[in-house]
C-alpha cells in the first residue's frame, strides 16, 4: 500500500469501481460488529479541544512527522506513540486526533479489555477515530504480528476515512522487529513537556491566574519543578492550589493582621507553596537514617516506634493526641506482627519500661509536631505528610503490606474525606500498577470491602491511574468476593449525575461482567437490586435500555444483565403506567421479553411477581387492563409455557377488575382450552 496522504482534498485516487470498493467496506463493517470489540468512550472535540495543552520542542517534531503537511491530517491511518510512562503520549494523541480530523470524525477512546493485543478486538466504523493506551505491564505487550495484522487493518481505515492511534509504554516496546508498517507510522516521544508550563497552564484553565503571577515570582518553588513528568507536574499543579486553599485559611483565622499589609501574607503563601512542592526526601534521610535504638537530641534519625509516630502524624495530620498514640501503637503491632511492648529491657516490667522512655509530647515534638494546652497534636504539613509516606513505600518495600493493612484499620468511615481514605487514594492515585492493584485488593478486598470500595471509586476518576483501575474492577468483576465491591462502585459511579459518560459507561460495562460472570444467586441479586435502585436516573434509564437491546440481539456478554435490565424497568412507571407498556423503544420487543423471562427456572418468580404489579396496578381501568391482558396474552403461549402460566395465574388470585371479576379466572379462560380445564385446575396453592 502506497504512503501517499490517503485523503488529500485536491488529489482523488481510484482503484476499481468505486461502488464496488464502497460495498466491499460495507460488508467488512457488518463482520466486524459481529465480534467481540473493543468497548470505546466518545469524547468531546471541543471538550479535548479545551483543556491545557503544552508542546515543548521536541513535541512539535513528533508532531510533525505525524501530520501531513498538505492535508493536515494524521500522515497514516495508523499511528503509534512510543514514550515513557507518564510523559503524557495520551494527551499529545487525544489532542492531534482532535486538531487534525474533520468535524464530523468521532473522536473514540478506547478501553483495551483484553489478555493480549489483537487487531480482530478493534471496532472498525467510517469516519471515526480511534485512541488506545497499551500501558498494561501484562496484557498490552505489542509483537510483530500484531503489527502485521495492523497494517492490513490499516486499509479498512483507509476506505472508512478513519484513523487509530495507539500510545505504548516504552517498557512494551522490547520486540526489534517493531517499526513503521504499510500504512502505520511509528515515533517515539523522548521528553515530557516543560513541567512549569504544565503547571501555568493547569492553573490558568482553572481560573488561578493569580497563582500564575505569583508562581513566577517563588525561585525555590519553580526549582523544585524542573525534570518532572507531565503527570507529575499536573499533580504539581493540583497540591499549588491545596496549598493556595490552605493559605486562605490560614489567612482567614488571622484576618485582624489583615491590615499590616500584603507583604506578610504573600510571605505566608510563598512559604505553603515551597513547601509543598519541595522534594523533602534530604531531611527524611537524616529521619530514616541508621538504626537508632535510643532518641538523642544531636542524632536526627528517628527510633522504629518514631517512625511509626510520624506516619501516624502523616495520615491524621492534626488531632487529639491519645488518637495519635493509638493510631502509632498500632501500626507498630501490625509492623512488628504482635508484641505488646517491644524493646522491653530485661528485668523492666513494661509499665516500667514504658516510664523510662521519653513522654509522648516529646516524641511529638522531635518529629516536628506539637501539642497545644488542650493536649491535641498540630501537624499542619499537609505536602510533608504526603512526602513520609511516599518515602516510606519507596524505600522499605517490607513495609508496603503492613503499611496498606494498617491504613484501612485506622479508617474511620468511607468518606473520601477520611484522612486514612486519603491517604490511600494518593498512594493508589501514585503507585496504581497492576501489582499494587492486586496487593490491595488481597489485602483489605474482604475485611474493609466498603474501605476498598471508596478508594478505587477514588482513582477511577483519576486520569491518569483510571484505566487501570478499571482494568483491575473488569478482572475483579468475573470474582464472587470482589463483585460485592464492583456493583457498590458502578453503582455510585452511576448514581453521579455529573459523572463523566466515559465513566458511566465503564461502569455499566463492569455490572454486565459481574452479571455475566457470576453464577451465585446472592451475586446475582445484588445486580438485580443496583439495576432497580438506579431507575430513578433517566440516563440509567436510557443504558439499561441498551443492555435489553444486547440481549435480544442475541450478544452472549449481555443475556443475563440484559435479562435483570429488563426486570428492572419491569418496575418503572410513566404517568401510572408500565414504562415498559406504554413508552418502551420499538426495539424492544416486549411480549418476547416477558415470555423468555418466564420460560426460564432463574427468573420465572421474578417476572411473576412484577407483572403481578403490573396486573394490580392497572385493574380498575377497564380499558387499560385489557389492553394490558391482550398485550401479555401471546407471550404466556408456547413451549415450556404452560407451567409458568399457571403459576402466573394463581398468583392474581385476589385480584379483581372493577366489574368485580377475578383477574385469575379472567387470564384462565383465555389461556386454558376448555377441554383441559378439569384435567388442569386453577389452584390456591399450587406447588
Amino acid at each position: 500500500m502506497s504512503d501517499v496522504p490517503f485523503d488529500r482534498p485536491d488529489t482523488t485516487n481510484v482503484y476499481g469501481n468505486p461502488e464496488v470498493v464502497a460495498h466491499h467496506i460495507e460488508q467488512v463493517i457488518l463482520e466486524t460488529r459481529k465480534r467481540d470489540l473493543l468497548e470505546g468512550v466518545e469524547q468531546s472535540r471541543k471538550q479535548l479541544l479545551d483543556q491545557p495543552f503544552v508542546r515543548n520542542p521536541h513535541w512539535d517534531q513528533v508532531w510533525e512527522q505525524l501530520v501531513d503537511p498538505v492535508t493536515g491530517r494524521p500522515h497514516r491511518p495508523v499511528l503509534v506513540i512510543v514514550a515513557p510512562r507518564s510523559y503524557g503520549s495520551t494527551t499529545l494523541a487525544l489532542r492531534l486526533l482532535a486538531e487534525h480530523t474533520a468535524d464530523d470524525t468521532t473522536v473514540v477512546q478506547l478501553d483495551a479489555d483484553w489478555d493480549t493485543p489483537r487487531q480482530g478486538r478493534l471496532p472498525l466504523e467510517k469516519a471515526h477515530a480511534y485512541q488506545l493506551d497499551l500501558k498494561h505491564p501484562d496484557n498490552d505487550q505489542v509483537s510483530a504480528d500484531f503489527l502485521n495484522a495492523l497494517s492490513k487493518h490499516a486499509s479498512h481505515l483507509r476506505d472508512c476515512r478513519s484513523y487509530l492511534v495507539l500510545t505504548v509504554a516504552q517498557d512494551l516496546w522490547k520486540d526489534h522487529r517493531l517499526s513503521d508498517r504499510d500504512g502505520i507510522r511509528v515515533v517515539h516521544l523522548h521528553e515530557p513537556p516543560d513541567a512549569q508550563r504544565v503547571v501555568e497552564a493547569h492553573l490558568a484553565a482553572n481560573g488561578y491566574d493569580r497563582l500564575v503571577t505569583s508562581l513566577h515570582s517563588f525561585p525555590k518553588a519553580t526549582a523544585s519543578l524542573r525534570g518532572l513528568t507531565a503527570v507529575a507536574a499536573v499533580r504539581a499543579a493540583r497540591t499549588v492550589v491545596m496549598a493556595w486553599e490552605e493559605h486562605l485559611r490560614a489567612s482567614s483565622e488571622h484576618s485582624f493582621t489583615q491590615a499590616e499589609g500584603e507583604t506578610e501574607a504573600d510571605t505566608g503563601l510563598e512559604g505553603r507553596v515551597t513547601a509543598a512542592l519541595t522534594d523533602w526526601r534530604v531531611e527524611l534521610d537524616r529521619r530514616f537514617g541508621e538504626m537508632n535504638g535510643l532518641h538523642t537530641h544531636d542524632n536526627p534519625s528517628l527510633t522504629v516506634d518514631d517512625r511509626c509516630l510520624l506516619l501516624a502524624l502523616a495520615v491524621r495530620q492534626s488531632a487529639p493526641l491519645p488518637v495519635i498514640a493509638r493510631s502509632a501503637a498500632a501500626l507498630l503491632k501490625a509492623v512488628e506482627g504482635a508484641p505488646d511492648t517491644p524493646g522491653t529491657a530485661t528485668g523492666f516490667s513494661p509499665p516500667l519500661n514504658a516510664l523510662a522512655g521519653r513522654g509522648m509530647r516529646r516524641r511529638i515534638q522531635d518529629v516536628g509536631g506539637r501539642v497545644d494546652t488542650q493536649d491535641t497534636v498540630v501537624f499542619d504539613r499537609p505536602a510533608y505528610g504526603r512526602a513520609v509516606l511516599e518515602y516510606v513505600w519507596d524505600n522499605y518495600d517490607v513495609m508496603r503490606e503492613p503499611l496498606l493493612t494498617w491504613l484501612v484499620a485506622t479508617a474511620q468511615s468511607t468518606d473520601p474525606d477520611d484522612h486514612a481514605v486519603t491517604a490511600l487514594a494518593e498512594l493508589t492515585v501514585r503507585h496504581g500498577s497492576a501489582d499494587y492493584l492486586t496487593t490491595l485488593g488481597s489485602l483489605v478486598g474482604s475485611s474493609s470491602p466498603k474501605v476498598l470500595g471508596a478508594v478505587m471509586e477514588s482513582a477511577v476518576r483519576n486520569e491518569h491511574v483510571g484505566r487501570l483501575v478499571w482494568e483491575a474492577l473488569y478482572g475483579w468483576a468475573e470474582k464472587e468476593s470482589y463483585a460485592p465491591i464492583v456493583i457498590a462502585l458502578c453503582r455510585r459511579v452511576l448514581e453521579d449525575s455529573s459523572v463523566a459518560t466515559s465513566l458511566a459507561k465503564r461502569a455499566m460495562v463492569r455490572l454486565r461482567r459481574v452479571a455475566h460472570k457470576n453464577t451465585d444467586a446472592a451475586v446475582v441479586g445484588q445486580v438485580q437490586a443496583a439495576f432497580d435502585a438506579l431507575l430513578r436516573h433517566p440516563a440509567v434509564v436510557q443504558r439499561l435500555a441498551g443492555e435489553v437491546r444486547g440481549w435480544q440481539q442475541g450478544k452472549v456478554s449481555s443475556a443475563r444483565s440484559g435479562a435483570l435490565a429488563f426486570l428492572a424497568l419491569m418496575t418503572l412507571r410513566q404517568d401510572g403506567t408500565p414504562w415498559l407498556v406504554g413508552s418502551a423503544p420499538p426495539d424492544i420487543d416486549v411480549q418476547r421479553g416477558v415470555h423468555d423471562l418466564l420460560s426460564s427456572s432463574e427468573t420465572a418468580a421474578e417476572v411473576i411477581s412484577r407483572l403481578t404489579d403490573w396486573i394490580r396496578a392497572c385493574a380498575d381501568d377497564p380499558g387499560a387492563y385489557t389492553q394490558l391482558r391482550d398485550q401479555l396474552l401471546p407471550a404466556l403461549r408456547g413451549q415450556n409455557m404452560f407451567e409458568a402460566g399457571l403459576r402466573f395465574m394463581n398468583g392474581l388470585r385476589g385480584i379483581y377488575t372493577s366489574g368485580t371479576v377475578s383477574v385469575a379466572d379472567d387470564f384462565y379462560s383465555h389461556l386454558v382450552d376448555s377441554r383441559l380445564r378439569p384435567v388442569f385446575p386453577l389452584e390456591e396453592d399450587l406447588a
